[in-house]
């Protein structure tokens, strides 16, 4: 298959995947499993590599979990990537275990609240460089940095990320650190083609990692994601891949096989095209099954809602459905509906309003509840 021409000058080697500066592009997807189940992790590591993985993304939280990924590590040569939160400071921990670590700028000020943020960075840095680590600045609209936001519209979504984007990049260089790619993942395609677009115009040799964040349920996840990718690939952007669907525990290769076939389409020239501006319907937007999901009944639930909601299909009307605190309180946030999911309990939103807490059983028709008064709102 050939590829469209690279942006970057520089490569970055993940393992023994390079990419950046005239590679292949690389595949990606994210285990589902608990980290600290060693076996079943180790499992899901090799079904993925078997699907065509190129680089799997581990989650780590705890030191249960970062011991764990020590083990794990011992039973696989998987090109591994460490997806950090809260606690930067897990780095140390996990870092000899990984070929790269990813942390996301919007959740640096979680953790030591009184540090500046440069400093946390640097931490980073020097781990990654004593470990051999390339790292992944992994910019998010549903997690973005509180300082950042507030400098800009709450309707702008594009210039938060950039700017957060382009400010930790240039930190990376001042301290000498070159082995990083950027992401700027957003769940609207067309807001992950123009904040790509702009970062590729500003620094062209930062190699890009693609994703439509929380593109849902396969085919329209699919869908989506293939939007904003061919848009971007065909013009020279993009170097590593995701496409994040929501889909059980072990049936994550389907996100490798849709991120296979969508390279191939675009290398063809078969394009679906972007969705028309005006001509939008009812949009649900559900996270990717992944170690963080804290019920596993999200997944049925996010297919649940899709169906229940049908009937509001020509309706521009977006409904969020998160699995875990992560990117849950932001995500929903942005949309008309959300659904942030917990153990127990599902926490339904307008807005950036709760409506309150209900069970797995509950809230289906609790949800349409507030549906119908939307739509009998954009009709009044």
């Amino acid at each position: 298959m050939s590829q469209a021409p690279r942006n970057p000058t520089r490569s970055v080697k993940i393992g023994s995947v390079i990419i950046g500066a005239g590679h292949p592009i690389a595949v990606q997807s994210m285990c589902a499993t608990k980290t600290a189940d060693v076996a079943t992790t180790v499992a899901q590591i090799e079904h993925l590599v078997e699907a065509g993985a190129d680089v799997i993304r581990v989650a780590v939280d705890t030191k249960t979990d970062a011991a764990a990924l020590a083990e794990i590590r011992k039973r696989t040569k998987a090109n591994l990537s460490c997806d950090l939160q809260e606690n930067y400071r897990l780095a140390a921990d996990i870092a000899p275990s990984v070929d790269k670590i990813r942390y996301n700028p919007g959740h640096l000020y979680h953790h030591e609240r009184f540090k500046p943020w440069q400093d946390k960075v640097k931490f980073l840095v020097d781990t990654a460089g004593e470990n051999d680590c390339a790292m992944r600045v992994g910019v998010n609209c549903g997690s973005l940095d509180p300082a950042k936001r507030e400098k800009y519209p709450k309707e702008d979504r594009i210039n938060p990320m950039l700017d957060s984007a382009l400010e930790h990049c240039e930190l990376l260089d001042k301290l000498g650190f070159t082995r990083y790619v950027v992401s700027l993942k957003n769940s609207d395609p067309a807001a992950v083609v123009e904040a790509n677009q702009k970062f590729a115009a500003q620094r062209p040799e930062v190699p890009l990692h693609l994703g439509v964040t929380e593109a849902g349920m396969p085919p329209e996840g699919v869908l989506k994601t293939q939007q904003a990718f061919e848009q971007l690939i065909a013009a020279g952007i993009g170097d590593t891949i995701r496409v994040s669907l929501t889909v059980p525990a072990f049936d994550k290769q389907q996100e490798i096989a849709a991120g296979r076939k969508i390279l191939n389409d675009i290398a063809a020239g078969r394009f679906v095209g972007m969705t028309a501006e005006g001509d939008a319907g009812l949009n649900i937007i559900s996270c990717p099954s992944c170690s963080r999901v804290e019920n596993s009944a999200f997944v049925d639930l996010a297919v649940k809602v899709r169906e229940a909601t049908r009937y509001a299909a020509d309706h521009a009307i977006s409904i969020a459905v998160m699995g875990c605190r992560v990117n849950g309180p932001g995500e929903t946030d942005m949309t008309d509906l959300g659904l942030w999911c917990g153990p127990k309990f599902v926490n339904l939103k307008r807005g950036e309003a709760t409506l309150g807490s209900f069970s797995y059983e509950e809230i289906l028709p609790r949800l349409k509840q507030e549906l119908d008064a939307l739509i009998a709102a954009k009709q009044a």
